[in-house]
């Protein structure tokens, strides 16, 4: 295995770094929230008294879209977050890290065995997480739970009409001026249309509802038919 020789701070996204090899590589990371736990099977590299997570941009979408240069990641410490499709937990973790002990991430997923993969993996170990077993259509069947508004909306979930679950939950839970950080995954809304014009279909919604576009990225190679969007509740 390369050894490390440093790090450095991420040029435009807080809390993210840059660890770097003696190969002259770098790649990016976080730093471990529960030191010592790995959440998918990452490389964990301690430098300097901390630990850091190498984030994988082929298994995390938020990864590959900074590494596509987005222009803004509105998640930084401290920060609440409503995730809506937690799945098992890898993009959740790095968010977890990035927040840190002031932030909060409510992790939304729909179905159990996923979820228990989560909670095993995640939410086990990070007390700024708390995971909720529901359907991301229903929002007001959370509503219960997540009793604050919140900063951001991440979501990566693989339905149709993914635009139109997001804005929903922002009704409910979105601060005025707050964030929605949405993966689209075209072939899971159909897979009949051209990847761009699902994501023109999408994006459009997101708009009609309320929300500014910030940045769109296509996450290419890191994930095929997938963009990647930024948006601001106004």
């Amino acid at each position: 295995m390369v050894a490390t020789v440093g790090y450095r701070a991420h040029e435009s996204v807080e809390q993210v770094y840059w660890v770097e090899f003696e190969d002259g590589s770098s790649k990016l990371a976080t730093v471990n929230l529960a030191p010592g736990v790995r959440v998918y099977g990452e490389q964990l590299v301690k430098i300097g008294g901390r630990e850091f997570r190498v984030w994988n941009p082929y298994r995390s979408k938020l990864a590959g879209a900074i590494l596509k240069g987005i222009k803004l990641v509105p998640i930084r410490a401290g920060t609440k977050v409503l995730y809506l499709g937690t799945a098992a937990g890898t993009t959740p973790s790095h968010v977890s890290d990035i927040i840190g002990e002031e932030g909060i991430l409510y992790g939304v997923e729909f179905a159990p065995r996923v979820m228990r993969e989560f909670i095993e993996r995640v939410a086990a170990y990070r007390r700024n997480v708390i995971p909720i077993l529901a359907d991301a259509r229903f929002p007001h069947r959370y509503a219960s739970i997540v009793t604050e508004m919140v900063d951001v909306i991440y979501a990566d979930i693989a339905q149709p009409f993914q635009s139109k679950i997001v804005a929903d939950n922002a009704e409910y839970f979105l601060k005025p001026g707050g964030y929605v950080i949405q993966a689209i995954k075209a072939m899971s809304i159909d897979v009949t249309k051209e990847p761009s014009e699902t994501y023109k279909r999408e994006i459009n919604h997101l708009e009609e509802r309320g929300f500014e576009i910030v940045d769109v990225v296509h996450l290419e190679p890191y994930d095929i038919a997938h963009a990647f969007v930024v948006a601001r509740y106004r």
